[in-house]
């Protein structure tokens, strides 16, 4: 099961994941969210630490690591 999220438009994104590589050559896990799941991309859950925020002016979603308040 994928982990999904319904952004206040009503649209269904995806989180996924997957490793990339720098220019300086540093491999680094990116997330992301896409509106179709891809296979072998696509996360079952969020990230341990990590919250999902939406962007206010088109509605995109985004994760950052959660803060305490």
């Amino acid at each position: 099961m994928a982990f999904s999220h319904v952004n206040k438009k009503g649209q269904t994104y995806f989180l996924h994941g997957k490793m990339v590589t720098l220019r300086g050559g540093r491999e680094q896990k990116i997330h992301y969210f896409a509106k179709e799941a891809k296979p072998g991309e696509v996360l079952p859950a969020l990230p341990e630490g990590y919250e999902v925020v939406e962007n206010e002016r088109t509605g995109l979603p985004f994760i950052r690591k959660h803060v305490a308040k």
